[in-house]
């Protein structure tokens, strides 16, 4: 299992543009490849086609020249959509940017603000119905059905309340916290538009993948057993480099 401390070559962060940020800490596609592979455990299908912003801010050794085609390649593979580049000051560099099909897009990321109402959007399987959610109230979206395999449910601008679980092979997103009181087996990233401070309050934890304002953290080898079907709430332990995903026992009496 990937050491969620260690420090990242790559990382992903979320912005009001509804693009994500990645923050690039090395410009060799091969270098990122495995750090991909071991930090998403090399799932094809880890994004949903959202667009990219590379970030270029904290890369200190800049390279003379950078395999774009290879970058963007690496990206696509795990269904990301490279659409600009920010934070790269060389002016070689940005017109091999351009030449690749990429916007500069320095000082076009601005502050997110807060959402004003809570809304689902519900993708599924050919033959799958989605869940059927109660009316929100207060932001919040509650989901009283078992959300099944290759469906998705979105809270946007609030938490989401599982009554019923997930299976393997669905997820589920808020821009808040997320509270399931099934089993949570597949996928839930919570703090969408990135609030470092939501939470993912689980009954029975055993997913494929969690995430936390960006921050991912996976389990292709399986949940720890000590964690693995128990009460727990994930969240991220701030840091002034680098943050990481905590997963901490819920006492529940």
């Amino acid at each position: 299992m990937p050491n969620p401390a260690a420090a990242r070559l790559i990382e992903f962060h979320h912005t009001s543009l509804g693009a994500i940020i990645i923050s690039l800490s090395c410009a060799d596609p091969a270098g990122l490849a495995d750090d991909m592979h071991k930090m998403l455990g090399g799932r094809p299908d880890s994004f949903n086609q959202e667009p990219a912003i590379l970030d270029f801010s904290v890369l200190t050794d800049l390279p003379g020249s950078i395999d774009w085609n290879g970058l963007l390649s690496l990206l696509r593979r795990y269904r990301l959509q490279p659409v600009g580049v920010r934070a790269l000051a060389s002016e070689p560099h940005l017109a091999g940017a351009r030449r690749a099909g990429l916007a500069v897009l320095d000082g076009a990321i601005a502050p997110q603000e807060p959402a004003k109402q809570s809304k689902a959007a519900t993708r599924t399987g050919a033959n799958e119905t989605a869940p059927s959610p109660s009316s929100p109230a207060a932001s919040t979206l509650y989901v009283d059905r078992p959300v099944r395999s290759g469906q998705q449910i979105y809270a946007q601008g609030g938490d989401l309340v599982l009554l019923a679980g997930i299976s393997p092979g669905s997820e589920v997103i808020a821009d808040g916290n997320i509270h399931c009181f099934g089993p949570l087996a597949g996928r839930a990233l919570a703090g969408a538009r990135g609030d470092a401070n939501a939470r993912i309050i689980a009954t029975c934890f055993g997913p494929e993948l969690v995430a936390i304002a960006g921050v991912y953290r996976t389990f292709e080898r399986g949940v720890p057993e000590a964690i693995a079907g128990r009460a727990v709430v994930v969240r991220l332990k701030p840091s002034t480099r680098n943050q990481s995903i905590i997963i901490e026992p819920l006492q529940i009496d």
